[in-house]
């Protein structure tokens, strides 16, 4: 491969770090209470980018992701994961009670499921405020940024995760109201495959999206995630926030490179 080409990369804030992965392996580094910066990096288990089915893609690209979790921590166990907070694992239980009770409400299906929606992304919100996990997501986005466009970026990103919550929700809502359609009987299995069919058109739209940013539609999906980058999820970075950052980058091109 030459050093020339870049290669698409994704990446994931932790609260004490920078996960930065590439189509073929991963690099985390941490930052230690005494100032040391520790990286791990490997090849991925799963590779999404050799799917080419548009069903199956996008519930690959998750179960590529989850497969990183415990393949990050059995090689970097000082990593905090976002969801191993207090606070994550209540607002999580939180959510699901919430959502319970919609499910059982009189409301409208349109109206039910949306919001369904919009608090089954409320931990992921509530997780990004905590800590440095907000300015550990931006340092991910510059050093990232930087490296595609060859200068200084920001600290948002036009590929952050977050911009996947227009599609999603819309997604979702489609597929659950089409799925409380099905008989009383086959409605849990019709539930399940909608959420699947959710995940893998919101992620099939995530794309176009991003391959026709100047399109009226593609702004108006995109519009909840940057909302939530500028408002939420991302903060200005340190000089040794970015340094773990760019630590993460760099062991994770080394391994792209090698491929």
């Amino acid at each position: 491969m030459r050093n020339k080409e870049k290669i698409r990369l994704g990446g994931m804030a932790l609260p004490n770090g920078v996960l930065v992965h590439g189509p073929h392996s991963w690099a985390c580094a941490v930052r230690h209470e005494d100032g040391q910066i520790e990286v791990a990096s490997a090849r991925k288990r799963l590779m999404a980018s050799r799917i080419e089915n548009p069903i199956l893609r996008g519930p690959a690209r998750l179960a590529e992701a989850l497969l990183l979790l415990p393949q990050i921590k059995a090689k970097l166990p000082a990593a905090r994961l976002p969801m191993e907070s207090p606070r994550a694992l209540v607002s999580m239980m939180g959510a699901a009670l919430f959502v319970k009770g919609l499910r059982e409400s009189s409301l409208r299906p349109v109206a039910r499921e949306l919001l369904s929606a919009v608090a089954s992304i409320a931990p992921a919100v509530l997780a990004l405020r905590s800590g440095e996990l907000a300015a550990y997501h931006g340092a991910e986005h510059i050093s990232i940024g930087s490296y595609e466009h060859g200068k200084k970026a920001t600290r948002e990103h036009e590929r952050c995760g977050g911009h996947l919550i227009g599609p999603l929700l819309a997604t979702s809502a489609v597929g659950n109201v089409v799925a409380s359609l099905a008989p009383e009987r086959a409605r849990k299995h019709a539930q399940a495959v909608a959420q699947i069919g959710a995940i893998a058109a919101a992620t099939e739209l995530f794309g176009w999206m991003t391959r026709n940013p100047s399109h009226p539609l593609a702004q108006a999906l995109a519009k909840p995630g940057h909302e939530l980058q500028h408002r939420f999820s991302t903060a200005e970075p340190s000089a040794e926030q970015l340094e773990v950052a760019e630590a993460a980058l760099k062991a994770c091109l080394e391994l792209e490179h090698a491929a």
